[in-house]
This record gives structure tokens, C-alpha cells and sequence, in this order.
């Protein structure tokens, strides 16, 4: 699968570029897509926080965005 999502991406740049990956964010409870934690935090920053496996949330983000 070609990995268009990293780890190192915010949220704000992958919901930007692949708005389909926002319900993803809001399934597994990362609702801050429109604040200023958003432009920051990187998609692995984000799982942690919210307690979830960073490979596990690029491998669902990954497989929705076109």
C-alpha cells in the first residue's frame, strides 16, 4: 500500500489533503480537527494523547485517503 499519510504529518495537513480521513479522526475520539492543536500535532502525537496505536491510526488514515 503506498503510505500517503506519515507520522510526522499534522492533522491539519492530512484532513487538509485527504478530508476523507476525518471521520476516522472523530471514530476513535480526536475531535480537535479545527483548533490550533490541529496545525501542531502530528498524527502520532495525536494517537498517543488519545490513547491509540499510532501504526494502527496511519494504517486506517491510509486506507481511506484517496
Amino acid at each position: 500500500m503506498d503510505k500517503k499519510i506519515t507520522p510526522d504529518m499534522t492533522i491539519a495537513q492530512v484532513i487538509n489533503r485527504y478530508p476523507e480521513t476525518i471521520e476516522i479522526f472523530l471514530s476513535l475520539g480526536i475531535h480537535c480537527l479545527g483548533c490550533p492543536s490541529a496545525t501542531a500535532e502530528t498524527v502520532r502525537e495525536a494517537a498517543l494523547v488519545h490513547g491509540r496505536d499510532p501504526e494502527e491510526l496511519l494504517k486506517r488514515l491510509n486506507e481511506v485517503a484517496k
